[in-house]
Formats: structure tokens, sequence, C-alpha cells
């Protein structure tokens, strides 16, 4: 009953479950010590406890001693306040959710183009925090509290290893999905999840494992990040070059400027990446081929149609803040 009740109001089940087990407890013991001072048989000390403690006071089982009485007191002291917590703790999460309700009427999902974040890693609210000071709308479906989540991003508590959870954040609609989680069985189960309601949309996921790469990769995930690995290779090469980490730094959390992805147009003539960069504008960090990236610095490519350059090119570049299509506009 306990469950059921925690699972309809959205309350954490760990916290029900410590309050009325305390409460049982105390019942149980209650009614054995009660039973051994009063020299009743302990079924009639169980039954004086679970009377006591649920107020009933039918007055059929009464202590006739002091040890009994003390005995009585420390229930009374004990089992019905832990009993009111539990039950206070329903009823505030059945109004909370009331009010929760409420409150969302109004909330619409993103209209047009947006993210969609699938469960929680320590640096979810760092990539939050960037996503919106791109522009991006956000969808994020996780099991966690409300308070932790940005205002800005559309909130979908759920547990994104779950089908119906996960079609909540309709998938299926996102310019590009992004699956983090603590666990890497999490993330890998979501993953496949995503390819069978949504399997053209780009995925990347966060992972620990590097076991877990060729499996991902396999299932057709589009980029598989460690984020242990990004934040070591970037200490390490600070290390190395002691402006380097500042620079990279900058490149991701420049005020100025912000990463894009240009796809070359299917009429523009094969010429060497060196070529491109003498005559574009933009600083052309390196060429995407057969998803292979090159950054041009001990060879010279060609590129080609259908090849993506990264650029770092100034914040405002496009007339519609927000709106940002995956891949920009063509390179002519």
């Amino acid at each position: 009953m306990t469950i059921l009740l925690a699972r309809l109001l959205n309350v954490r089940p760990r916290h029900g479950f410590l309050l009325v087990g305390a409460a049982a407890c105390c019942v149980l013991i209650g009614g054995l010590v009660y039973a051994a001072t009063e020299h009743i048989p302990v079924t009639s000390g169980w039954y004086w406890a679970v009377e006591t403690a649920t107020t009933v006071g039918y007055g059929d089982v009464n202590p006739t001693n002091g040890a009994g009485r003390v005995v009585a007191i420390v229930v009374m002291l004990t089992t019905i306040p832990l009993l009111a917590a539990a039950f206070a703790l329903l009823t505030g999460s059945a109004v909370a959710n009331g009010v929760r309700r409420l409150l969302e009427v109004g909330a619409r999902f993103p209209e047009g183009s947006y993210r969609l974040v699938l469960g929680w890693h320590p640096a979810i609210p760092v990539v939050l925090e960037e996503l919106a000071h791109a522009g991006d709308s956000v969808v994020l479906v996780a099991d966690v509290e409300p308070s932790v989540v940005p205002g800005h991003v559309h909130f979908v508590r759920g547990n994104p290893t779950s089908e119906a959870d996960l079609e909540a954040g309709r998938p299926a609609g996102a310019a590009h999905v992004l699956i983090a989680s603590d666990e890497d069985g999490d993330v890998l189960l979501t993953a496949v999840l995503v390819h069978e309601v949504a399997p053209g949309v780009p995925v990347t996921a966060l992972v620990s494992s590097r076991r877990l790469l060729r499996a991902l990769r396999d299932l057709g995930v589009d980029q598989v990040l460690s984020p242990d690995d990004l934040t070591g290779h970037t200490i390490a090469k600070g290390l190395e070059a002691p402006h380097a980490g500042e620079l990279l730094m900058d490149l991701v959390r420049g005020e100025q400027h912000r990463l894009a992805e240009h796809v070359i147009a299917a009429d523009a003539e094969s010429q060497p990446l060196s070529a491109l960069r003498m005559a574009r504008p933009e600083l052309i960090l390196g060429v995407v081929h057969a998803g292979t990236v090159s950054l041009g610095v001990s060879d010279d490519p060609p590129v080609g149609p259908g090849d993506i350059l990264l650029v770092v090119e100034p914040n405002g570049t496009h007339a519609a803040r927000g709106q940002r299509r995956e891949h920009a506009e063509a390179v002519e």
C-alpha cells in the first residue's frame, strides 16, 4: 500500500519506508516488552501496541503496573509521531503535485527546433547553461528534483529508460538528443529506446566506460564522449602549454563568438582546406569528412561536397537567435 501511494503521489519510496519501518519496529519491540512486563501473551502485546499506535484505544488491554506504563509512554511518544510524519509526507506530496499541475497548465512544449537531454550527470547543469546562452530551446527528461532544473528548460520528470517517460520528451521531433547518466548501463538502454522511436535523430552519448564506445557506435550513436577524458585532456594540454587551457575554455565559453558547423554546398568545387581558410572570414578549425575530423595541420585535405567545416564565428550571425539549424548556411 505504501509503495502504491508513493508512486501515485510521486514521493520518494525510501522516505516513506524509513518512517513506516521505524514505526513498525517500535510496535514490534514495544509489544514484546509490554507483554513481558504485563505477563500477557505476545500476541496480546502486539495487539495493544497497534491499538496504541493507531490511537484507537479500545481500552480492553491496559497497563497494570509501573513498567507497563513506562513502555506505553515510550510507544506513544515514538510510534504515533512516526506514523503521523509518514501520512504528512504523503499528504504534502499530494498537495505539492496538485499545485505543480496548476502551475504547469500553461506550460507548452517548445515550438520549433529544440535539444533533448535524457538523463542526469554532473556535467548536465553546465550543458544546460551553455545551450541557454546559445539561444537553444531545451527539453530535459530526468529523475531529479525540479529545483535543480533551470527555469528556461522544459522539464519532464521521469526515467528516460522508461519508454513512456522517454516519449514524453518527444525525441522524434528533436534536432539533437544528448543521453547522459551516472550509470553507463542506463545510457545504453536509453540509446536503444531512442534508436527505436527516433532512428533518424542525431544522438550524442556521455559514458565513462570505453567498453561501451563500440556498442553505442554500432547502435548508430553519432557521437560518444567521455566527460572524464575531456576534462583530463584539457588539463593536460594546459600543463603542456600554459595558455592552451585558457584558449580551449575561451573557444567553448566565449561571449562574442560561437562554434558552428557549415556544410559544403553540393556544387562547390573541391579545393584544399588552406584555400578556404584564406577565403573565409571565419576561423576554420577543421573539416569533417566521412565522420573523421581533420585539423589540416599535418596535411591539407581537399574539401568536397557534403563535408562539414568546423568554424568559430561571431555571435548573432543568424538573424533569428535560437532558431539555428543543425547544419547552418552552406559554404558557397
